[in-house]
């Protein structure tokens, strides 16, 4: 990671005033010009792809709030199972209901899996 390196993204970001950018994005602006994209631009575009019509209304839900975390917080967040243990998740049950909606754990982390597939989608042909 940059961090490890000593660069802060978060606060090249903002000296940019591009805060809300995805660190992709903000990275492909920096080595290639490109306009980034904000998370929520991503996270828009994702959700109206039908990737995410196979599951339940339950489990719909919970990607959602997934979206919503993404967009506040980037994805290294939803990454992590702990994700589960956070608001607005924490307010509404217990992370092992939340993997049950999936069918499980292997299940759960297959839907991050396209969750985030769904958020990069284009970027292979755009670079």
């Amino acid at each position: 990671m940059m961090s490890e390196r000593g660069v802060d993204l978060e606060e090249l970001k903002a000296e940019q005033g591009l805060a809300e950018a995805d660190d992709f994005d903000f990275v492909c602006h920096l080595a290639f010009g490109r306009k980034p994209a904000t998370r929520r631009e991503r996270a828009a575009k994702a959700r109206r792809r039908d990737v995410f019509d196979k599951y339940g209304d339950q489990a719909r839900a919970v990607l959602d709030a997934l979206f919503e975390k993404y967009d506040a917080d980037g994805i290294y967040e939803i990454e992590d199972l702990n994700v589960l243990k956070l608001k607005p998740f924490a307010q509404m049950g217990k992370p092992s209901k939340f993997v049950g909606f999936f069918g499980g754990k292997v299940a759960y982390l297959q839907a991050v899996k396209e969750l985030e597939n769904a958020l990069y989608a284009d970027e292979e042909a755009a670079l």
